[in-house]
């Protein structure tokens, strides 16, 4: 799951932040323009990135000030601003020394920072980043000052729009996939008004750190894809022939975003850049049945009864499923609001009896629990557990009713001929999951 937002604070401003992970090296990725710290983890495809980031890291990210979760000051930043924002972030987080990574338009905050604080800086990572912005005689690769006063109004324009082009742009590769239009849209909304969109992306349009990067001496890593749309790669070239010593490595591909295309050769090279080593960063998978389960209007259910008695249920609640995962074989990997995260290793049949289990011992502890279960290969993050089974086993999940347990085509076609009966539920699409998937609902 998600880590939990936290503010850090910079002079009067609040910046919202999360901290992922527990490496024993920290790295504070620097946004490029936009971003919604929680919004991030709700695609499968970012969400497995920055657990691999993770793995060998404490994975630090952030809003800037006005966008996201962070204060919203209307006002146009400067690298400055932007340079003590990060590090009060830092601060906030416990880190001494950080390695930062940089992402588009993060890359003159991230230069600045490791040219004006080595010692808060051990190493710079810059991925599709820039010097400058804008057009210059001796910078000929960028937009002009027209073609970006353009892309800044035709941005506007659609911002927010899930049909919009931007995604072919962005990521070429993945431009008919549907649900990851529809999230980075709705990153787009949460992130930030058209009106703040475009205060900011005119704000960005004369960015040049051109001449700050002779006084960069920190370890540098220079990565950029080969044919990106978004940004050309003589941006990162230019980059890595003027930061002394720096390490440049041109990847194929032609997305811009990191976590679509080849997202794991982008991290190998980071840990091997980091670490000195590659074999880290790969998570061990398995096989697993994933469960969630919920209980269902839990704080309606509070106000009715009151704060103690609600207190004495959950505990009551959390006891009976804690024993019912024992019983069936199962293994509680962490708490989820009012319900459970739990793994089943073999087939699940198991999960399904431990599943009616637990519907049945709410029943008579006066609560009603929903209960969503999918089958499939989980990326082993220590005690925890990630990847595309446990985004698919929360969805299905939301999906049930009270006293309900629903279960993806996966377990049915897993199970079918078996002592269980079942009721079919048709197709849904699952909020970031490709294409449409039959459900079915668990009989008594």
């Amino acid at each position: 799951m998600a880590p939990t937002t936290q503010y850090a604070r910079s002079g009067e401003v609040s910046i919202a932040y999360q901290v992922a992970g527990e490496g024993a090296l920290d790295l504070l990725f620097l946004p490029g323009w936009i971003s919604q710290v929680e919004h991030l983890w709700e695609a499968p495809a970012m969400r497995r990135y920055l657990e691999r980031l993770a793995v060998f890291n404490r994975l630090i990210l952030f809003d800037r000030r006005g966008t996201g979760l962070s204060d919203r000051t209307h006002q146009a930043q400067t690298l400055e601003q932007d340079a003590e924002d990060a590090l009060a972030v830092l601060d906030a987080a416990g880190s001494e020394r950080a390695a930062l990574f940089t992402y588009s338009l993060g890359g003159p905050v991230g230069v600045l920072l490791a040219a004006d604080h080595p010692e808060r800086v051990g190493a710079l990572i810059m991925y599709g980043s820039v010097a400058r912005t804008s057009w210059a005689p001796d910078y000929t690769w960028a937009l002009t000052h027209e073609e970006r006063a353009e892309l800044t109004a035709r941005n506007a324009e659609t911002w927010g729009n899930a049909d919009s082009s931007v995604l072919e742009t962005l990521a070429p590769s993945a431009a008919e996939d549907r649900a990851l239009a529809e999230w980075l849209a709705r990153m787009q909304r949460l992130a930030a008004s058209p009106a703040e969109a475009r205060v900011m992306l005119l704000a960005a349009s004369e960015l040049d750190a051109r001449e700050i990067l002779p006084r960069v001496k920190v370890p540098t890593l220079v990565m950029h894809r080969r044919d990106d749309r978004a940004w050309d790669v003589r941006h990162s070239r230019y980059l890595a022939a003027n930061i002394d010593g720096a390490h440049y490595v041109e990847l194929e591909g032609r997305d811009s975003f990191p976590f679509v295309g080849d997202s794991d050769a982008i991290v190998e090279e980071v840990e091997e850049f980091l670490t000195g080593a590659r074999s880290g960063s790969e998570l061990a998978r398995s096989l697993l049945t994933v469960m969630f389960t919920d209980i269902v209007q839990a704080t309606a259910h509070a106000a009715r009864v009151g704060d103690a008695r609600w207190r004495d249920l959950l505990a009551q609640h959390d006891e009976t499923v804690r024993a019912q995962l024992a019983r069936f074989g199962g293994r509680a990997v962490k708490t989820v609001g009012d319900g459970f995260l739990a793994t089943f290793e073999g087939p699940p049949s198991r999960a399904l009896r431990c599943a009616l289990a637990i519907n049945a011992e709410a029943a008579d502890l006066g609560v009603e629990v929903r209960i969503g279960i999918h089958t499939g290969e989980c990326e082993l993050i220590g005690e925890d557990v990630g990847g595309m089974a446990v985004h698919i086993a929360s969805r299905v999940g939301a999906l049930a009713e009270a006293g309900e347990v629903l279960v993806s085509g996966t377990v049915f076609g897993t199970v079918v001929g078996g002592p269980f009966s079942f009721t079919d539920r048709g197709l849904h699409e699952l909020k970031g999951v490709p294409g449409r998937w039959p459900l079915f609902l668990l009989g008594a």
